[in-house]
């Protein structure tokens, strides 16, 4: 998907109910560039605008692969540990 060219015009005024009743239109414009002011009694009491940065994208498995080493011992409890876990007193 290519990244929204951020509008210059000034943010957009809507109400309340406005912005309740067209939540997706809104939303949607707002990927799209745009910015709102959400406003209760002509009182500014929400901001709604694209992300500053694009969203990261999905990660892919096995991107790693090779770049990530474990310890030989990493599945491997101290002795003493492990008679704790199992009841057993040292």
């Amino acid at each position: 998907m290519a990244e929204p060219k951020p509008d210059r015009s000034p943010p957009r005024r809507v109400g309340v109910r406005e912005f309740r009743a067209n939540l997706g239109d809104v939303l949607r414009q707002a990927r799209q560039g745009q910015s709102f002011l959400v406003t209760s009694r002509d009182e500014v009491v929400a901001e709604i605008h694209p992300p500053s940065r694009p969203a990261q994208r999905r990660r892919e498995p096995g991107a790693l692969r090779g770049r990530i080493r474990m310890a030989p011992d990493f599945d491997t409890l101290p002795p003493e540990l492990l008679a704790a876990m199992e009841g057993e007193e040292g």
